[in-house]
């Protein structure tokens, strides 16, 4: 609810904490001025919004080749919007030589965040994490998602749903390649990934550590 002026000429002002994509506003008048004429004058104001689509066709796979000088960076944040008809498909994979790898997974209309430490044996206690969030996620509209990686703490978030996650000791460090796949799976994983399918639909808004991947990959 915003108050308006309690004058006949002042006006009032309102900044958004977060931006709105809409075809259409509806305002709902609640209360008038007691003590003036009935009246309402709105103006709303657009801002800048970048995007950047790609689709997937259930057999192509977006990668990119991390700068080597970045790869041990101490956070990991990734983000993108995903819509979708299917109910199943990989996302976002990377791993490395030792089977540690990161997946973000479709599943029965669900999205899953699988971290694994390959060697279970060596890290018996938290060898992988897999956190699940969302129902009918394929529903052919926008969803975004947001993980943060620092040290040994994981944030996934889910169209504004969060969950924490705080491991002990190893995950603070993933012996992970310099190889990070949208969309699928381009060769037989070393992780055992392969049988999952690729994902069939349309990203926006790709980014790692506030690299722009779909800008990077229109220019080649």
């Amino acid at each position: 609810a915003f108050p308006g002026n309690t004058n006949a000429d002042s006006v009032v002002y309102y900044k958004l904490q977060h931006s709105i994509k809409a075809r259409f506003l509806r305002f709902v008048p609640l209360d008038w001025n007691p003590n003036g004429r009935i009246g309402m004058r709105i103006e709303v104001y657009g801002c800048t919004y970048r995007s950047e689509v790609v689709g997937f066709d259930g057999k192509s796979c977006l990668i990119y080749t991390l700068n080597k000088k970045v790869i041990n960076a101490l956070k990991d944040v990734i983000s993108l919007k995903f819509k979708t008809m299917q109910s199943d498909g990989i996302l976002l994979h990377r791993e490395g030589q030792n089977g540690d790898h990161i997946t973000l997974e479709l599943s029965k209309g669900k999205l899953s965040l699988l971290i694994n430490l390959g060697d279970t044996k060596t890290h018996p206690s938290n060898a992988q994490i897999n956190i699940t969030l969302g129902s009918l996620l394929d529903d052919q509209h926008w969803h975004s998602v947001l993980i943060e990686h620092f040290n040994n703490r994981v944030n996934f978030t889910v169209d504004k749903h969060t969950q924490h996650f705080h491991a002990k000791g190893e995950f603070s460090y993933l012996d992970l390649d310099d190889e990070l796949s949208f969309g699928g799976i381009p060769v037989p994983g070393k992780s055992g990934t392969l049988s999952h399918r690729n994902f069939h639909g349309c990203f926006e808004n790709i980014y790692y550590n506030g690299v722009n991947i779909i800008d990077l990959a229109r220019r080649h």
